[in-house]
């Protein structure tokens, strides 16, 4: 069973990992796609997990697999139709995620349009880092994400830009499914997506949340 830590010795079961998509607008804007009216919601299993330290390997099925580095949320209590004003009172920690995505694989599924789990969930699609007790992240909409690719500075935004912040998106989830505790929730991904290959050293990184390094194979 894949456990997700924090820093402070506690350790949860990882349940469900809920994934939002387009909440930030030049990522919608780079992609080409559309402003939702609500937030894009999908899943990964937590089979994708791989933590800090650890090897990604690009499914042989894909030949463009992208980075989007995340701020994760881990979910302490189990809610239900949670208040957006009560919504972070649910969460025990803070962490980084990389949402990998094989983007050929996700365009031609959305093409036909069918479903696109295996283009997000792959095992090894979901690197994961510890996680920051919640009491000691002020303000997770006062937080800049960077991503690096061989040192390379890739990505860099605030999620302060998110359409979306991230107590109404729990909330929302909340209306859908029962958050449960060790379910991890992944807010969406700033502008900068591109190409990892293997070989390559990625490394996403969350001021005074956490920083998240794993190898590609």
């Amino acid at each position: 069973m894949v456990s997700a830590r924090i820093s402070n010795g506690r350790e949860l079961p990882i349940g469900k990992i809920l994934c939002i998509g387009r909440n930030y607008v030049d990522h919608i804007r780079e992609l080409g796609n559309e402003t939702p009216s609500a937030p894009v919601v999908f899943m990964k299993p937590a089979s994708s997990v791989v933590a800090d330290g650890g090897e990604v390997i690009i499914p042989a099925y894909s030949a463009n697999c992208h980075h989007e580095a995340e701020l994760a949320l881990l979910v302490g209590e189990r809610g239900k139709n949670i208040p957006e004003e009560k919504a972070l009172a649910f969460i025990a920690g803070y962490g980084v995620a990389i949402d990998l995505t094989l983007r050929d694989v996700q365009d031609e599924l959305k093409k036909k349009g069918l479903p696109w789990e295996i283009a997000k969930g792959f095992d090894t699609a979901c690197p994961l880092s510890t996680f920051t007790p919640a009491e000691q992240v002020a303000d997770p909409q006062q937080l800049t994400i960077t991503m690096r690719v061989n040192g390379e500075e890739r990505q860099k935004g605030s999620t302060a830009l998110m359409i979306n912040p991230t107590a109404r998106l729990i909330s929302h989830l909340s209306t859908i499914f029962t958050l449960e505790p060790g379910d991890i929730i992944l807010t969406g991904t700033p502008a900068g997506v591109s190409r990892i290959v293997p070989g390559d050293t990625l490394e996403a990184e969350i001021e005074r949340v956490a920083t998240l390094r794993v190898s590609v194979r």
